[in-house]
């Protein structure tokens, strides 16, 4: 019997420390491929990215089945001359939750347009940190890609509970920036690719002169989503002092990808802690707000009014 138990909790540990940090669901749209190619492609490409991410170990650290960070990667892919060769656009979605409450605040809410791959039907997916572009770049475009992705949800996420928390997954992603696929059609790791992209991001959260943005993410969740269901007053004053700093960075770093990337699909989020608020600072909250997440403008302007 005491054997019996023994390899039990044996077991149980065992699953426990191979626990994977990711619960992400991948799903791939190839309406716009056309019928040249088998939707079966897509299928096996689709159950072969889910395993790629939801069975592989990305940090060191063990986490609990509930402790899992939730996360979505839409790909929605084109064809293009070269066969086997697509076009994609990725939405990457992750939510962190507020302690105490069953909720999800979306801590990464984006669209990557540039991500252009190699995929046979059947063919491994590989990734090593070491060589990360492979013997053929544009099939490793993908899982690059991804698992640049797969690290920022991490750094963001650990960067929500503790101050610099995420610096050692940012790394990472930049280490897939810095060795990243090249070759024809590849796009989206480079500087001069254009003003929001890849390398753009991490270089934003890695760079020292940004460093506010970790106080940024830590005070936002940890000091203020945290605490809006033991004391929403102090929650939401913590929030709105992280709205100050994200003006004054916008001011002193006009138009940084950060600033940008830190609202993204936080609008309905912060509509309903400030609707609460008192007047005057509902319409503070509504006039920064206006000013720093513009293509939401006129959400803030209707909904704190």
């Amino acid at each position: 019997m005491r054997k019996t138990i023994f390899l039990l909790l044996l077991v149980f540990t065992t699953a426990i420390s191979r626990a994977q940090e990711l619960k992400a669901t991948i799903t791939i749209s190839a309406s716009q491929v056309g019928n040249s190619v088998n939707p079966s492609v897509f299928r096996t490409l689709q159950t072969a990215l889910n395993n790629f991410v939801n069975n592989r170990k990305w940090t060191t650290d063990n986490f609990l089945p509930n402790e899992k960070i939730v996360c979505s990667f839409f790909l929605n892919l084109e064809a293009t001359s070269e066969t086997n060769v697509y076009n994609a656009t990725i939405t990457v979605q992750a939510g962190r939750p507020i302690y105490n409450s069953s909720y999800l605040s979306p801590i990464i809410n984006y669209r990557d347009e540039s991500v252009s791959f190699k995929y046979v039907e059947f063919q491994q997916l590989d990734f090593n940190e070491n060589r990360v572009s492979g013997t053929d770049p544009q099939a490793s475009n993908l899982t690059a890609a991804i698992a640049y992705y797969a690290y920022m949800i991490l750094g963001f996420d650990y960067d929500s509970f503790s101050l610099h928390g995420g610096d050692l997954y940012f790394q990472k992603a930049q280490n897939i920036v810095n060795n990243a696929p090249d070759g024809r059609g590849i796009s989206g790791w480079k500087a001069f690719d254009g003003n929001r992209n890849r390398y753009w991001l991490v270089e934003n959260m890695l760079n020292s002169r940004y460093n506010i943005m970790h106080d940024v993410y830590y005070n936002y969740y940890r000091l203020g989503m945290d605490k809006i269901y033991e004391d929403e007053n102090t929650a939401r004053a913590e929030v709105m002092n992280v709205l100050n700093l994200l003006n004054n960075f916008n001011n002193d770093n006009p138009n940084k990808m950060i600033n940008q990337f830190f609202f993204q699909g936080k609008s309905a989020e912060l509509i309903s802690l400030f609707s609460k608020a008192p007047q005057q600072d509902k319409q503070k909250a509504s006039e920064l707000l206006q000013r720093m997440d513009v293509t939401n403008a006129n959400k803030y302007k209707d909904g704190l009014k």
